[in-house]
């Protein structure tokens, strides 16, 4: 008869549940655990200069005289000249919307950020968060032009929203670490998501999102063409007469 569980390691979750769990998380939870426990915060040193940056504009902008520079190094709108668009970009990703609590920008960037960073490395967290929010930029000249009849358009006056924030970064980097750690069910969660929340408030920001996964899939498939191909042609290699593989034979 088996001995019975010691009442240290009895749990009331079920044993597919956490099977599940560690098929989902496991691997990518063991990879952020392990960077933590090792370097603990020097393993996120640009999430947290990151946080750190969109303070300092969260604080700037809210005083009378920081409210215009932030604005003019910022600040992304649709009915800006796309040139100038495309200098604030980068800096337009830290700078908090105004209508929305600063502490949601700063724990999205804490958590999202930080987890890629880690998985990812800091250049390609920071190139892929670049990309999601610049489709989204970009997204928001196409919506306007296509105009509300369109079910991808927008109405000409969110041409004049302004157009900041990390979110759609944060969104476009959640897609890719689940799909980079086989975490699928939880990117597939986070879009389905996204697509709620454009049929339940179907504005800018919404429409945004939508666009920065579209840049973010478009990447990953990019990925998965390559790297099938490159096995394709690995596994297509015929061995030369007298060999034991594509190598030429060692001649002494």
């Amino acid at each position: 008869m088996a001995a019975p569980q010691a009442p240290g390691r009895q749990t009331l979750i079920p044993a597919p549940v956490r099977a599940f769990a560690r098929r989902e998380w496991g691997p990518l939870s063991g990879t952020v655990r392990t960077a933590l426990v090792t370097r603990r915060w020097r393993a996120i040193p640009m999430t947290l200069a990151a946080v750190g940056l969109t303070s300092v504009f969260q604080i700037v902008q809210n005083q009378d005289w920081g409210y215009q520079p932030v604005q003019d190094i910022g600040s992304v709108r649709a009915e800006d000249p796309l040139v100038l668009a495309l200098l604030r970009t980068p800096l337009s990703l830290f700078v908090p919307a105004l209508d929305l609590p600063v502490w949601g920008a700063l724990a999205q960037i804490l958590l999202v950020f930080g987890i890629a960073e880690i998985c990812l490395g800091r250049v390609r967290t920071l190139l892929l968060a670049y990309v999601a929010t610049l489709a989204g930029t970009l997204y928001a000249r196409v919506g306007i032009a296509l105009g509300p009849d369109s079910p991808l358009g927008l109405p000409a006056t969110d041409a004049q929203v302004v157009d900041t924030g990390p979110s759609a970064a944060v969104v476009g980097l959640a897609v890719y670490v689940c799909w980079r750690y086989g975490a699928r069910w939880t990117g597939t969660l986070v879009v389905v998501a996204m697509v709620v929340e454009v049929l339940i408030k179907n504005n800018l920001a919404g429409k945004e999102h939508l666009a920065a996964i579209a840049a973010v899939l478009l990447v990953i498939g990019v990925q998965e063409w390559r790297r099938k191909r490159g096995r394709g042609q690995r596994e297509g290699v015929e061995p030369r007469p007298g060999t034991r593989s594509w190598k030429p034979p060692i001649r002494s």
